[in-house]
C-alpha cells in the first residue's frame, strides 16, 4: 500500500507498507527513507529532530534515516538535497527521483531511490542509482548510509579464519583507519569473526566519533537494539576496486546515532551514464539479548541465513 501523508511538517512523504512494516519516504527532500519498522512498532532508523520539517535553502542537513551519498566524502559530496522530488511507481516499486545537482556547487548528478517492499513480511529492496547529467565524466563510487537509533550495536562479519598454511600466506582484506579511529575505545568490541560496535550517548573514549571499514565478502552487516534486528545486504562484485582501501563495508557512530554503511565500486561514470547499488533489509523482533560470539553465530547469523 502507498499513501501519501503528512509527517513531521513535512506535507509531502509517503508511506509504503504490507500490514507488517512500513517505511515513511520523504518527497519534500531526500530523496530520505526516514521511517522503517514493524507497525504499531518503533522507529529503528534515527531522525535529527532539529530537521523534522525543514526544506530548501543551501545548506546541507542530515534530516535522518537512509541516504543516497557519492564517494570520495568532498565538499561536491555535501549537495544540499532540499528540493521537492518527483514520484512514479511501477507495480510494486517507487521510485523518488531527486532533482539534477545543479548549479555550482553541483556535479550535475542525478539520484533516485526505487523501493520495494516484499507482499509478506519484512523485506525490503533498494535500488540506489546515480545518473550523470553533465557533459564529462566523473569518478565516485554508490555510498549508501543508514543512520540507526541511539543505544544499539553494529555487527559486521569478518573474512573467514583459517590457520596459516600454503593456503593462507595472503591477506584477505583491509580494516580501514580514520584519524579518529581508537581501538581503544570502549565502544568497539574485536573478535574472531566479528567487528561490534556500540552506540552510546555519552561515550568516554578520545574522540566523540567512531570509524572503521572492511571487505565484507559475507556481504550483511546488522544493528541489534532492544530485541530488534535490523540487516542490510548488498551484492559483492568479486575482484571489484572498492573506496577506502578496498571497503564495501563501514561503520560510524557518534553520541547521537549510529551508520551501517555499505558502498559500490569505485567507478568513472560517463556523461550520460548511470549505475545502481542494490541493498536488501529485514527485520527481526523479539530477538534474544547476547553479546558474545557463540551468539552472533547461533542468533544472529542463522536470522541472516534463513532470512
Amino acid at each position: 500500500m502507498l499513501e501519501q501523508i503528512s509527517y513531521r511538517g513535512w506535507k509531502n512523504a509517503y508511506r509504503i507498507s504490507n500490514g507488517t512494516v512500513q517505511l515513511i519516504v520523504l518527497a519534500d527532500v531526500g530523496p530520505r527513507i526516514i521511517w522503517y519498522g514493524f507497525i504499531e512498532g518503533e522507529n529503528v532508523l534515527h531522525e535529527v529532530g532539529a530537521d523534522a520539517g525543514r526544506t530548501g535553502g543551501s545548506e546541507f542537513r542530515l534530516y535522518g534515516g537512509h541516504r543516497l551519498w557519492v564517494w570520495p566524502e568532498v565538499p561536491r559530496t555535501y549537495f544540499p538535497d532540499n528540493r521537492a522530488l518527483a514520484l512514479n511507481q511501477h507495480g510494486p516499486r517507487v521510485r523518488f527521483s531527486a532533482p539534477l545537482e545543479s548549479p555550482k556547487p553541483g556535479t550535475n548528478l542525478q539520484k533516485e531511490l526505487e523501493i520495494e517492499l516484499a507482499s509478506a513480511g519484512t523485506r525490503v529492496t533498494i535500488a540506489h542509482r546515480v545518473i550523470n547529467h553533465d557533459n564529462r565524466p566523473t569518478s565516485l563510487a554508490v555510498w549508501a548510509p543508514t543512520m540507526l537509533r541511539t543505544g544499539g550495536r553494529a555487527i559486521l562479519p569478518l573474512p573467514p579464519r583459517a590457520v596459516m598454511d600454503q593456503d593462507h600466506f595472503q591477506s584477505v582484506g583491509p580494516m580501514t583507519l580514520w584519524s579518529f579511529t581508537d581501538l581503544a575505545d570502549p565502544r568497539w568490541r574485536f573478535g574472531t569473526e566479528y567487528i561490534q560496535l556500540k552506540q552510546i550517548a555519552e561515550p568516554t573514549g578520545r574522540f566523540r566519533e567512531q570509524m572503521t571499514g572492511i571487505y565484507n565478502p559475507a556481504g550483511w552487516g546488522a544493528y541489534f537494539c532492544n530485541g530488534t534486528l535490523f540487516t542490510k545486504r548488498a551484492v559483492v562484485i568479486a575482484g571489484a576496486s572498492y573506496p577506502d582501501f578496498g571497503c564495501n563495508f563501514e561503520v560510524f557512530t557518534n553520541p547521537e546515532f549510529l551508520e551501517l554503511e555499505t558502498l559500490g565500486p569505485k567507478l568513472v561514470l560517463q556523461s550520460g551514464e548511470e549505475t545502481t547499488h542494490l541493498e536488501s533489509w529485514e527485520l527481526f523482533k523479539n530477538v534474544p539479548l547476547g553479546e558474545d560470539e557463540n551468539w552472533i553465530r547461533s542468533v544472529v547469523s542463522r536470522l541472516v541465513a534463513n532470512g
